[in-house]
């Protein structure tokens, strides 16, 4: 059984687009996730822009993940939790560490976020989803209409 969020909506996951660890967790989720509930885009692209306007982020938002769930914006730890909720059994087990304090599981996240490009290393470039994978990532259009989601909450 799949962890459900109570919507059918594709979420928008936007991630460092030259960051090994974050392209590796992308294929992660999509390989987790047959029915498609994500879209992806990189934070370094003009698609992820009216995301991060609209999430009240700023342009060059680079700290962590950023999840665009329901109109609503998550950002680090509660981010990657609320992402595992949505995902096939046993990943939705992780969800349960929402009941641990934010700071607790911010503190950890940032840890890991500062070393990511020395211990896993990154691209020159971002990633370009292959053309089998093409449809779960944002339009290369900024005119698509997005839903509006309230400033980020972590």
């Amino acid at each position: 059984m799949a962890g459900t969020t109570g919507s059918s909506e594709p979420a928008v996951v936007l991630f460092d687009g030259v960051c090994n660890l974050c392209s590796s967790t992308v294929n992660f989720i999509i390989d987790r996730d047959p029915r498609g509930r994500f879209r992806f885009g990189s934070l370094q692209s003009p698609e992820a822009r009216p995301y991060l306007e609209r999430c009240g982020l700023s342009s060059d938002y680079l700290e962590g993940i950023v999840l665009i769930e329901g109109g609503r914006c998550f950002t680090r730890s509660t981010a990657v939790l609320r992402i595992a909720r949505r995902l096939a059994w046993p990943w939705w087990f992780g969800a349960l560490l929402l009941v641990v304090p934010r700071p607790i599981r911010d503190l950890v996240y940032g840890w890991v976020a500062a070393r990511r490009y020395r211990w896993f290393g990154h691209h020159d470039s971002c990633r370009l989803p292959t053309p089998e994978l093409a449809s779960r990532f944002l339009p290369r259009r900024t005119d698509s209409p997005h839903p509006r989601p309230v400033p980020a909450q972590r």
